[in-house]
């Protein structure tokens, strides 16, 4: 099977997430993200109103809103209120991170009880769950993930591209087994060339979170490609 270049922008989740983004980039991910139709555009929560005013214009192109940021490690409340807010705003999704540190921890009711708090704040909006799997052994990773289902994620997330490593065709193949349907995997972190997308959708990843620059040098290697399709 080829995917063509949108083909591959709708897989996309273009992002400008770190903590020295400033406006210009933000006019630079709208106008990246209109070109390709990338299918979300992630911005920091208080660049995401302005966000999507840039984006009016391009009703296929979703704005994203992040969750606990990057640490996880907020109160329950605090990222209840923050889906709720970026929700009035316009997000589409919401990629919240997991308590990493409760997780470790062994306290399962709790990384449970926070997820669904959110996807129940969501009230049907895409949450996708971020574990960053720097922080964590495969069997974590595993536990992780089937927490998240129970919680009513509709995604697994690798990590948040802040962490010193994210997405890895092994951990992609363990959330994928973890999940089987009852989820989609995100892959985030790590993800700079088109033949690492094309190895991870190949291990059952369905989407990815990846930096302006990244997400633009990865879709002009398929616009260079002979037919501007990629096989995968």
């Amino acid at each position: 099977m080829k995917l063509t270049v949108r083909e591959l922008a709708r897989l996309m989740d273009l992002s400008a997430v770190r903590t020295d983004v400033d406006i210009e980039e933000i006019h630079r991910l709208a106008e990246e993200a209109k070109k390709y139709s990338c299918i979300c555009a992630f911005p920091m929560p208080c660049y995401l109103p302005e966000l999507k005013e840039l984006l009016a214009d391009a009703p296929e192109v979703g704005v994203g809103g992040v969750v606990g940021f990057p640490s996880g490690a907020h109160s329950t409340a605090t990222k209840v209120a923050e889906a709720r807010q970026q929700l009035e705003q316009g997000a589409v999704e919401l990629d919240m991170v997991i308590n990493v540190g409760m997780l470790r921890s062994g306290r399962d009711r709790d990384v449970e009880e926070d997820i669904r708090a959110v996807v129940e704040a969501a009230d049907g909006t895409p949450v996708k769950v971020i574990l960053e799997v720097h922080y964590l052994s495969g069997e974590e990773i595993v536990h992780g993930c089937r927490l998240a289902v129970r919680a009513g994620a509709a995604f697994v997330k690798t990590g948040t591209g802040w962490a010193p490593t994210g997405a890895t065709l092994e951990n992609v193949a363990l959330m994928k087994s973890a999940v089987g349907d009852a989820a989609l995997v995100k892959a985030a972190g790590g993800v700079r060339d088109l033949a690492t997308v094309v190895a991870m959708i190949r291990r059952g990843v369905s989407r990815f979170g990846v930096g302006l620059s990244s997400g633009v040098k990865i879709l002009e290697e398929c616009v260079a490609l002979p037919d501007g399709a990629v096989e995968v």
